[in-house]
C-alpha cells in the first residue's frame, strides 16, 4: 500500500511531461518552454516526408513574453525558429506586485480563458498551457481557468488576447485624464 503511494507521488502527469525548458546559449536572460510538438507527414513516392511545428513561449520573467509557431523538416530547427518568431512577439504584461492588476477573460476560436489576481501567497493556480506563459512573464499569484476548448495553440492565443486586455493603474488613470 505505502509503495503503492509512494509510485503515485512520483509519477507526473504528461502534460507536465511535455513542458521541457530550453536554455539558448546565446540569450540566457530569456527563459524558453515548447509547449508542444506536431508531426506532419506527406506520401511521395519514396516514402513519408515528416516534418514538425513547434508551439513555443519565451520569457524574461520579468514582464514580457512573447509566443511563436516554427515549422520545419526536424525538431530542433522547429524549436529553434519558434523561439525566434517568440522574441520578435514580446509583449508586456502589466502586474500589480506579483499578481495581475484585474479580473480578465478572453475567447480565441474554441478557447477562454479566465484569469484574475490572487493574494500573496497563494502561488499559481493555472493549467500547464497558462502556467507556461505566465511563469515565464514573471506573474507568481494568479488565479486562471481555461474553459472549452484545451488545443494548446489556441489556449495560448485566448491567453495572449487576455493579457493584451489588461491595463495597469496608470494606464487608466492617463486614459481618464488624471495624469
Amino acid at each position: 500500500m505505502a509503495i503503492e503511494k509512494e509510485n503515485k507521488e512520483k509519477e507526473t502527469p504528461a502534460e507536465e511531461q511535455s513542458l521541457v525548458t530550453y536554455q539558448t546559449p546565446e540569450s540566457s536572460e530569456y527563459g524558453e518552454i515548447v509547449l508542444s510538438i506536431n508531426r506532419c507527414s506527406k506520401v511521395v513516392k519514396g516514402g513519408r516526408n515528416f516534418s514538425f511545428g513547434a508551439l513555443v513561449v519565451v520569457g524574461d520573467k520579468n514582464g514580457k513574453v512573447g509566443y511563436g509557431y516554427g515549422k520545419a523538416n526536424e525538431v530542433s530547427d522547429a524549436i529553434r525558429k519558434g523561439g525566434e518568431a517568440a522574441k520578435k512577439n514580446m509583449v508586456t504584461v502589466p502586474r500589480r506586485g506579483l499578481t495581475v492588476p484585474h479580473s480578465v477573460t478572453a475567447k480565441y476560436s474554441g478557447s477562454s480563458v479566465l484569469i484574475r489576481p490572487a493574494s500573496e501567497g497563494t502561488g499559481m493556480i493555472a493549467g500547464g498551457t497558462m502556467r507556461a506563459v505566465l511563469s515565464l512573464a514573471g506573474v507568481v499569484d494568479v488565479l486562471t481557468k481555461s474553459l472549452g476548448s484545451s488545443n494548446p495553440s489556441n489556449v495560448v492565443k485566448a491567453t495572449f488576447k487576455a493579457i493584451r486586455m489588461m491595463q495597469s493603474k496608470e494606464q487608466v488613470l492617463e486614459k481618464l485624464g488624471k495624469i
